[in-house]
């Protein structure tokens, strides 16, 4: 039988907190309001993934009222960035 050492729980429990940290939830009125913006896409030959921010030459929007969300449209998906970091929160088709 294998035993659970105090060590493997403390391991388990950190990276649990880890992953925890990484997921965001957003307002249903951020989607809303992204969705429902007209402002043109900026081609980029990379990929864009969550958790990584998107390129410097990729101007991100603010969305009222919303202050740890902002927007842009890259390669005519809509996608939410955190304003301070850029880094991708999410991508919505």
């Amino acid at each position: 039988m294998k035993r659970i050492t105090s060590m493997s729980v403390a391991l388990f429990l950190s990276f649990g907190s880890a992953l925890a940290q990484t997921t965001v939830v957003l307002p249903g009125e951020v989607r809303t309001y992204v969705m429902e913006q007209n402002v043109p896409s900026v081609t980029y030959e990379g990929e864009i993934v969550v958790g990584q921010p998107v390129p410097e030459v990729v101007e991100v929007t603010p969305i009222p009222d919303q202050p740890d969300f902002a927007f842009a449209v890259v390669n005519n998906k809509r996608v939410i960035v955190n304003p301070k970091t850029h880094v991708v929160v999410e991508v919505l088709e």
